[in-house]
């Protein structure tokens, strides 16, 4: 705004908007170089790349001998026991960790008592003594009975019958794993609102149906993730069966490393890309497990892999697009 003599005013017009619009699209954003980011990138490709140079060309790791072992009938046996074992270890674990938990949260103070006490017990003690002692459990009670304590016996079991190789490999790793479950089952009980347990109790529901219906659904969104690294750890834990004389999948690698002993090396690879690819699968079942627990907890649902792919290629072309017309 200027003012001509004689007082009148005169207003002067802006530039136009074209100019600073031209001039801020003609500018080109440049991202923030990480020179940091990129030293340890080449660090660790390179670390990479050395480690498969070394696994595929040192003989001593003879994988053509790993091709042979890898899908014969003793290993695919040993891995049918390892899987049978853990199926059965990891629901009585399951069953037995929601009994404990509930009982830690029991208003009884037995019921909290001996649930506390099973957890210190089998948390404290280490697997392969719990596996031993079960299978000498015949040397101190020859008999199982049921009946009235200090009383007469109602049914008797030979306990040599009932304790087979399997069975003390189920039992023992479904007792332990118990004690662990149970800490998960109620640190996700614990980690539901308590306003979901008043509304369910304002809503006159049986204390049955309070916690199968509103609370541990709710519960199972935490309980999930945790659970399933325990039953990671069970997988691996199976191979300590072979000490009860129960051929898993690391048993029969054991054995047939005693029978080849110049097989040593290419077993043991076998058994653990056979661990690698059972712990994967449990991997990708949990993602599936925890996407369908998240419904309703979260506005979308977590992309799955392939829509991951999917979007990373799109974002990538996008970019190749944007590059190419600049």
């Amino acid at each position: 705004m200027t003012e001509p003599p004689g007082g009148a005013v005169s207003l002067t017009a802006p530039p136009p908007a074209d100019t600073s619009s031209k001039t801020l699209s003609a500018q080109r954003v440049v991202p923030l170089r990480r020179p940091g980011r990129w030293a340890v990138t080449v660090v660790v490709l390179v670390v990479v790349a050395q480690i498969a140079h070394g696994l595929a060309t040192n003989p001593f790791y003879q994988w053509d001998r790993f091709r042979y072992w890898f899908l014969r009938p003793t290993i695919l046996d040993g891995l049918l026991i390892t899987l049978e074992v853990t199926a059965l270890s990891a629901v009585l674990g399951l069953l037995g960790g929601i009994l404990l938990a509930l009982g830690r949260l029991s208003g009884s103070p037995v019921l909290r008592a001996v649930s506390w006490t099973y957890t210190w017990l089998f948390r404290s003690v280490p697997l392969i003594v719990v596996l031993i002692f079960l299978y000498n459990f015949s040397a101190l009670y020859r008999t199982v009975s049921l009946g009235v304590p200090f009383g007469p016996a109602f049914v008797t079991f030979d306990e040599s019958r009932l304790a087979t190789d399997m069975a003390v490999a189920v039992v023992g790793l479904g007792l332990n794993e118990a004690a662990y479950a149970s800490e998960v089952v109620r640190g996700g009980i614990l980690s539901v609102d308590q306003g979901q347990h008043e509304a369910a109790a304002a809503l006159g529901l049986p204390k049955r149906y309070q916690f199968t219906r509103i609370v541990f659904p709710q519960a199972l969104r935490s309980i999930t993730p945790n659970y399933v690294n325990q039953l990671i750890g069970l997988i691996k834990s199976t191979s300590l069966v072979f000490y009860v004389s129960l051929l898993d999948l690391f048993g029969a690698v054991q054995t047939m490393g005693s029978t080849y002993p110049g097989d040593i090396v290419p077993l043991l690879l076998v058994a653990t890309v056979w661990y690698l690819i059972l712990t994967s699968v449990v991997s990708v079942v949990q993602f599936y497990v925890e996407r369908y627990f998240a419904r309703g907890a979260t506005r979308t649902l977590p992309p799955t892999p392939w829509q991951r792919a999917r979007s990373g290629l799109a974002g990538l072309r996008a970019r190749l697009r944007r590059e190419a017309a600049v």
